[in-house]
């Protein structure tokens, strides 16, 4: 099984941009040693937390203090872009880290309606656009466009589509790219979703489908161990889906709001944790290895949003320790 990493840079309380940025790029390169095959950023706007808002950037920070790991973007938010730019920074790394480039792209609009219009320059919503951005980005790329995306590599970087259901797998495979099911976001419907992409698959700018899934992963010492180190993702979770500081919380933070729940709240962090799978070593290898089997996906990008980055490492180095 292949593993990467998926990072937000979800900065903790007390910790710099600068500090995560660094911290972020030491990571990078561990996980090159640990043997993960590739490190995919995400692109968010207008959060205090999470700090990872150009991850073309980010990619090429990380291809540069890297020898052989590849690098993508998980994913650039495509709507509020032109495909024809985005297609040229993609060649550009290409060109600099040839075989190493993976341009996952998203639909999400970035954030609020007021975060959107600025990435879109006052646009109007291009959402409903994405499937034929997506199209124009492909043939900017594959040369076919009646002007192409410089610079002309020999290769080229491969493309990826991020989605949470069937609509999405279909969309992906009849344009003949990867695909990505975020079950990270959305634990249902994964099944269906990389069934409907596998069955819509026609060979195009890949020649073979590519399946990938990305999943919540803290791995322990033990269970205990998990669970201490997942209430500050917990707190930080639903912190941000209320739209509040998006920053990591501290486990003190954290063990007074855990007190402090109302039902409501602790329904929702129940549900998160369907979107996770937290525990030691044995308990991690079981659900992933079942969550392998159901979605018949052998490439897993995982993601840890807990306070303490040294223990976050740590828990990327026990989940390699399992299958790398």
């Amino acid at each position: 099984m292949q593993l990467g990493i998926l990072e937000q840079m979800a900065k903790p309380v007390g910790v710099s941009a600068e500090e995560m940025a660094r911290h972020t790029l030491n990571m990078v390169q561990r996980a090159e040693a640990l043997g993960y095959t590739r490190y995919w950023f995400a692109e968010h706007h207008g959060t205090r937390g999470m700090v990872s808002s150009a991850p073309e950037i980010m990619m090429a920070a990380a291809a540069s203090q890297t020898s052989h790991i590849k690098v993508g973007s998980g994913g650039i938010l495509l709507p509020q872009y032109s495909p024809f730019k985005v297609a040229s920074q993609l060649a550009q790394l290409e060109a600099l880290y040839p075989g190493r480039i993976e341009g996952g792209m998203g639909r999400s609009p970035g954030g609020a309606e007021f975060i959107r219009t600025r990435l879109a320059d006052d646009k109007p919503n291009q959402l409903a656009d994405y499937p034929d951005k997506l199209d124009a980005l492909i043939h900017y790329l594959d040369g076919s466009a009646r002007v192409k995306a410089a610079p002309r590599t020999i290769s080229r970087p491969s493309l990826y589509s991020l989605g949470l259901g069937t609509n999405s797998g279909v969309l992906a495979g009849v344009l003949g790219i990867g695909y990505v099911f975020g079950h990270f976001l959305k634990p249902a419907g994964g099944t269906a979703a990389i069934r409907a992409y596998r069955d819509a698959f026609q060979p195009g700018f890949m020649e073979q489908d590519d399946v990938k899934a990305c999943v919540f992963v803290i791995c322990g010492e033990d269970d205990a161990h998990a669970e201490h180190l997942a209430k500050t993702q917990d707190i930080w979770l639903l912190n941000t889906e209320k739209g509040l500081d998006s920053q990591v919380p501290t486990p003190t933070q954290a063990a007074e709001k855990y007190s402090a729940l109302n039902k409501k709240e602790q329904h929702k962090i129940e549900q998160n944790r369907q979107r996770m799978i937290i525990g030691g070593p044995h308990t991690v290898k079981h659900k992933l290895d079942q969550l392998r089997t159901d979605y018949e996906c052998e490439d897993w990008l995982i993601l840890c949003n807990i306070h303490d980055l040294d223990e976050k490492r740590r828990s990327y180095e026990r989940v390699a320790a399992l299958y790398l």
